[in-house]
């Protein structure tokens, strides 16, 4: 019958099965103490204590931290180890290619008392973040204006998609700066860009992919699809002294190969995974050879 006595048991209770499950959460512990000092009340109120303020309350948290997370950059629930990468493979990220299977690194995590707090996948990106940063040191005072390209082919937000097949076709590239006049940066085109219009069609027509590819670039069209239409504005951005290391994380984590080099919202420049390659291996080809032990 001592309150005391009950609080301690039913919040202690409450802590364990919770670290238990993996699933530590401050209010779980808040509302067994509510209902050992409200036993009489809760006795009352039967099972539907359990769906009312229990699994409503706890619904509303869940559906708050999921938006709030995603508003905020993070992942909620944690990320799984075994989670299809952003391209749908099962490979691991690139950044995340570390060489440590997931029971290595969930050994990290319980060593430093750190497995409630984190997940396997999520120290994956944090150590493979960490090697990138490490990786920018080697670069020196390289950055984007040391190994843009400045020949930009460029095309305006009108410029209709038969178009920008064409300049893919002819010069070989995989993206496509859109700008407006006096090079005012608006967004980009990648090829896969146009695979998917191409699928979308197909799906929402009823048409195989082929015909629906045709359809899309048929310049004899009365209302021609443009540039506009499917460019994306929210690719990652650099300046000109944007250092390479920053561009190694944009360009290994990002969904495109190319990263803008803007100046005042002017175009002055695109760096390519093709740029950033050439520019470690030279780098690499000026690195000192390390001196042998006698």
């Amino acid at each position: 019958e001592d309150p005391v006595l009950r609080v301690a048991l039913a919040v202690g209770l409450a802590i364990s099965a919770m670290g238990l499950a993996r699933a530590m959460h401050p209010p779980g512990g808040a509302m067994a103490m509510t209902a050992a000092l409200s036993p009489i009340e809760v006795r009352e109120l039967g099972f539907s204590f359990v769906l009312a303020p229990v699994a409503v309350g706890t619904a509303v948290l869940v559906v708050i931290a999921f938006f709030y997370a995603r508003a905020t950059g993070r992942h909620y629930p944690l990320r799984q180890f075994e989670e299809p990468n952003a391209v749908g493979t099962g490979d691991a990220a690139p950044a995340e290619r570390l060489g440590l299977n997931e029971a290595e690194l969930t050994d990290i995590l319980q060593r430093y008392k750190q497995s409630l707090n984190l997940g396997a996948e999520d120290l994956a990106r944090l150590i493979g973040a960490a090697e990138l940063q490490a990786a920018s040191h080697r670069t020196g005072p390289l950055t984007a204006d040391d190994i843009m390209s400045r020949d930009l082919i460029t095309v305006g937000p009108e410029t209709p998609l038969t178009s920008v097949a064409e300049l893919f076709r002819r010069h070989g590239f995989t993206s496509l700066p859109v700008v407006q006049s006096g090079d005012r940066y608006l967004g980009v085109i990648f090829q896969i860009h146009l695979i998917r219009r191409g699928r979308d069609d197909a799906a929402r027509l009823n048409r195989g992919f082929g015909a629906a590819m045709a359809r899309l670039l048929d310049p004899g069209r009365a209302a021609p699809v443009r540039a506009a239409d499917i460019m994306i504005a929210t690719t990652p951005r650099a300046m000109q002294s944007t250092p390479v290391g920053v561009l190694l994380s944009m360009l290994s984590e990002g969904d495109g190969d190319a990263v803008p080099v803007l100046a005042k919202d002017k175009i002055v420049g695109i760096v390519t995974r093709t740029d950033l390659i050439a520019a470690l291996a030279r780098l690499s080809l000026r690195s000192p050879e390390p001196q042998a032990e006698s």
